[in-house]
């Protein structure tokens, strides 16, 4: 770890459906922690659900709410954040995050996701002819930057309780190292 990094949260980052935020709820639990989801902060403060954002004002204005809740996110501590699947692909935002966060990629198999978010009509990006095809392209074009996460851990083969044991050992082992 550099030491320009001041590790007092932990993200989870990943395409949606990867258990994000019921992992999120969970490891806050575990470690004594808040939990915030981003896309709920950008819909809190604009007013709006994601779908409603991207439907009247496009991805371009959602992702610079994205920026500007990783900015704020600077201030907070003890928090588990659950990220939207987007938001560490873009500019500077998974950098912002590691300055004090301990970034984990949460990975599923592009048919793990599909079974996970095929019913859920909340999913804007997977409104097209062909919803695996797209998670295929859509992951193909993420997984260079979910690599860059400081921990990468597959659930499609670990429970949850499994996964935030792990997680919770990694981010307090990081923390005492610091």
């Amino acid at each position: 770890m550099s030491d320009t990094r001041n590790i007092r949260n932990l993200a989870l980052v990943g395409f949606m459906g990867v258990g994000k935020t019921t992992i999120g709820h969970l490891l806050a639990a575990q470690l004594d922690f808040r939990f915030v989801d981003t896309d709920q902060l950008i819909e809190a403060q604009a007013g709006h659900t994601i779908a409603e954002i991207f439907a009247k004002s496009g991805e371009a204005t959602f992702r610079e709410l994205e920026r500007q809740v990783v900015q704020a996110l600077k201030t907070y501590s003890n928090t588990v954040i659950a990220t939207g699947g987007g938001l560490p692909c873009l500019g500077d935002n998974l950098a912002e995050l590691k300055t004090h966060a301990l970034t984990v990629c949460l990975w599923a198999s592009p048919e793990s996701v599909y079974e996970r978010v095929r019913h859920q009509a909340h999913r804007p990006l997977l409104h097209t002819p062909d919803p695996l095809g797209k998670i295929r392209e859509l992951l193909a074009l993420r997984e260079p930057y979910y690599r860059q996460a400081d921990i990468l851990v597959s659930t499609d083969t670990r429970s949850p309780r499994d996964l935030v044991s792990l997680l919770a050992y990694e981010f307090r082992s990081v923390v005492q190292k610091s």
